[in-house]
């Protein structure tokens, strides 16, 4: 596969075949298109289920027990992503910015869950905030893969989490009881009863509301030791608390360790994990240092600074959706997230509006509630993720109206892994979440034509959102009913905007009004069929086909 060395290189779609591939370049200059995370179309992969890139950091800590099906270590890790992004991948698929799960050191065994037993592959069972997990990688594989990302214009969110440790084993030590809670589960009636307890038994839930101080947990201090870096941590330490007062309680001792891979790495963003267990002041004082990181960063790597984005951060808080605007109701009170340190959550409701609307009841609703009670702000739209097991297509039989819709919706876009490549959902002999987290189809990808005609749809529309920020974070405008043709304006500073799209399209010729969008004589191209036109009378003729058209000036 072709390398590139920037996202601005002319574009080309790659179609793999047995027979070789062919390749249709796209040549507008996007060079001046500012990234706006308000319209991101941000990746989302299992950093283990992704590639394996290096097939040496395979085993650690002796994880040599019988797991159940897909729910040990797979090998995936940093290096793979790296080289995902050196070849290509995502800059054909339109990406500007990819979520990780966790990558910090996981719990060294497993657990059963009735499901056989897991290990912490997935990154959500933290044994060392401080250090990465050896079965993801090294902190030199961190650096380079944030390097390789920003030189193709794609931004890094790591996951953080905050709630909770791993689970407790026998080779892995619980945390002292100041810094954690055992005992009562959520049962989520209540505020208290949804962020004072475990979300399931054996997960130590971390005594965030806490503002006493504690002191480092033993097994820690020996780790560190053993390690030879405890002095270089505990000087760390003890310059933020001296910087910023906070009291040595769990939650700033987290939040620390968190930050300081923006500090050192230069990470876009962070996607916070089981928000609504925690209190919200927890976010606030997180995202206040979230931006003091990442300030330093810029200071120290003045030529590597990308844009003036801020920090960004995304939520997620279990059954938000887009709907309730700025809170999210306990029963007992409401909390508004975005006004406590995040700038987006992760919505959803947006599967079931996917299923139940068309395309303009759903863009519509969209860029209503973004452009009045959410502007400044966004939302995440997805239709699949890694623990929801009721996705948008579970039997992978709509990925072409899946790609339209959650490409073509305003707000952000969250591909997961396979989503573009119709990764099989459902895999026999799996419990549970692990049917979600199977291995990335790359197989299917190089050797199966219907997953090649899919994924050519998704990088079309893809790289079509990627170079115009107006069709996530502009403004939806209905142009015509039948056929049906709408138009997106953004405007921001000295940058504007516009396209216009039509969907459900005759296949063949086409007439498409562009009201008075672009003045007639503008010269225009169909970024789905690479066809150039010009406007006359108010309209565009164009003969492709396909039964979608995107529009943008040339």
């Amino acid at each position: 596969m072709k390398k590139y060395t920037s996202l601005f290189l002319p574009l080309v779609f790659l179609i793999m075949g047995c027979s070789g591939s062919k390749s249709v370049t796209m040549n507008k200059d996007t060079s001046k298109t500012p990234f706006v995370w308000e319209g991101a179309n941000v990746y989302f992969l299992l950093t283990d289920r992704f590639y394996n890139g290096n097939p040496s950091n395979d085993l650690n800590f002796n994880r040599t027990k019988t797991p159940g099906k897909l729910r040990g270590f797979e090998g995936g890790d940093i290096i793979g992503i790296t080289k995902k992004i050196d070849e290509g991948y995502f800059d054909q698929l339109g990406i500007n910015a990819i979520w990780l799960t966790p990558v910090v050191e996981q719990i060294h065994d497993g657990v059963d869950e009735g499901t056989g037993l897991s290990y912490g592959f997935h990154g959500y069972w933290a044994r060392d905030w401080s250090a990465l997990d050896p079965n993801f990688g090294t902190k030199e594989d961190l650096a380079n893969l944030v390097q390789k990302a920003h030189q193709k214009g794609i931004r890094i969110v790591l996951d953080g989490v905050i709630n909770h440790t791993g689970p407790v084993t026998a080779e892995d030590p619980i945390w002292p009881e100041d810094w954690v809670r055992t005992g009562v589960v959520c049962d989520y009636k209540s505020f208290e009863n949804t962020t004072m307890c475990t979300l399931v038994e054996n997960l130590p839930d971390v005594k965030t509301e806490s503002t006493q101080n504690v002191a480092l947990p033993p097994f820690l201090i020996e780790k560190w030791k053993k390690e030879g870096r405890y002095e270089k941590e505990i000087a760390s330490l003890n310059a933020f608390f001296e910087r910023t007062g906070y009291p040595r309680s769990p939650k700033y001792y987290i939040i620390k360790w968190l930050t300081d891979y923006i500090v050192e790495f230069g990470i876009d963003g962070y996607r916070g994990d089981t928000v609504k267990h925690t209190d919200e002041n927890v976010w606030a004082d997180f995202k206040k240092e979230c931006d003091y990181a990442f300030e330093t960063w810029k200071k120290n790597h003045p030529a590597q600074v990308l844009d003036q984005n801020p920090f960004y951060t995304i939520a997620e808080v279990y059954g938000y959706g887009i709907s309730g605007g700025l809170e999210y109701d306990f029963g007992d009170r409401k909390v508004n997230y975005f006004q406590n340190g995040f700038n987006s959550m992760i919505n959803f409701e947006f599967k079931w509006n996917a299923a139940q609307n068309n395309y303009e009841s759903l863009f519509s609703k969209y860029s209503n509630h973004l452009n009045n009670e959410l502007k400044g702000y966004s939302v995440l739209n997805y239709l699949s993720s890694h623990d929801d097991g009721q996705p948008f297509d579970a039997n992978r039989t709509k990925s072409i109206e899946a790609g339209t819709k959650l490409l073509l919706s305003p707000g952000m876009s969250q591909v997961y892994y396979g989503d573009e490549s119709n990764r099989s959902l459902i895999i026999e002999g799996t419990q549970g979440d692990a049917t979600l987290r199977s291995n990335m189809n790359w197989n299917d990808i190089q050797n199966n034509t219907e997953t090649q005609r899919t994924l050519l749809h998704w990088q079309k529309l893809g790289q079509f959102r990627r170079n115009h920020p107006a069709v996530g974070a502009g403004i939806h405008s209905q142009l015509s009913t039948q056929p049906y043709v709408f138009s997106r304006t953004y405007s921001k500073d000295q940058f504007s905007d516009i396209v216009i799209i039509g969907l459900d399209l005759a296949k063949g010729p086409k007439e498409l009004s562009v009201n008075s969008l672009f003045k007639d004589g503008t010269k225009l191209r169909d970024f789905y069929s690479n066809q150039e036109v010009e406007v006359m009378d108010g309209k565009v003729i164009l003969d492709s086909e396909f039964d979608i058209v995107l529009l943008e000036s040339l």
